[in-house]
């Protein structure tokens, strides 16, 4: 696995990291077919395809339902919890089949809170604000400036935004992000102005819906083309790619480090 700087934030990711969706969610999902949630089993296995493949971040959100929890009770039977990279997302939750929206300072500090004691970390590596698409209106809320408080506090050790538009993308980095979550695949650079300006300012970049949330699962050339597209691109970080199935997993890493 190849690794590549998280920005200026001193963290070291692979540049394909295990998306958790499917492990803790499979209502109001945009997947191209309908699933079961795994066993505790299977989403072992799963850890263990990844750490073989030297894939150690796990992105995840309280947006996922029972992501967070599970990963908490499971992790520690995959090796060492601490070898783990973890990212999660504030803002935006899900329960009894229904989202919603909260992003005042008390409800961003709860919820990284809540995520500390679901994932059993003393810190998290990256939290990101989970943006509903109104950039613009979430970053006047304070939400950032929140998670920037948590991590002075050391309770995360970077933060940003997961957002959906490039004004937001870039107000957001001009607001002290470490990072953001933002769309890149083969057939849509739309969000690439907010890579450059990080890129720019030495902020990391995480990938979201490189493989049009897995509409190319099917389509290994496809799929191999949109994971190189994204990882050719100057600036970007890592690709969080999710997947229930190892062998897919393995194929995702393999493009990954082809040339």
């Amino acid at each position: 696995m190849i690794y590549r700087p998280l920005g200026s934030t001193g963290i070291d990711v692979p540049v394909i990291a295990l998306g958790t969706v499917k492990i803790g969610r499979n209502q109001s999902v945009k997947y191209p077919r309908p699933f079961d949630l795994p066993s505790d089993d299977e989403v072992i296995e799963l850890l263990r395809t990844a750490q073989e493949a030297g894939i150690n971040l796990i992105d995840t959100a309280p947006a996922y339902g029972s992501s967070e929890q599970r990963i908490g009770e499971i992790l520690h039977k995959v090796g060492d919890k601490d070898d783990w990279l973890i990212s999660t997302k504030a803002g935006e939750s899900f329960e009894n089949g229904t989202s919603g929206f909260d992003f005042t300072p008390e409800a961003i500090r709860a919820s990284v809170e809540r995520s500390l004691q679901r994932l059993r970390r003393d810190v998290l590596d990256l939290v990101l604000v989970h943006s509903d698409g109104n950039d613009l209106d979430v970053l006047a809320s304070g939400a950032l400036d929140t998670l920037i408080t948590c991590r002075d506090l050391g309770m995360i050790r970077a933060c940003g935004l997961s957002g959906k538009t490039i004004e937001g993308g870039i107000a957001a980095l001009d607001a002290g992000a470490d990072a953001l979550m933002v769309t890149n695949k083969h057939a849509n650079d739309g969000e690439l102005p907010v890579i450059k300006h990080a890129h720019q300012l030495q902020r990391g970049v995480l990938i979201k819906k490189a493989l049009n949330s897995g509409h190319l699962a099917d389509q290994p050339n496809a799929a191999k083309l949109s994971i190189r597209h994204s990882l050719d691109t100057p600036g970007v970080s890592s690709l969080v790619i999710g997947t229930l199935s190892p062998d897919r997993l393995r194929q995702n890493a393999a493009a990954a480090v082809q040339s």
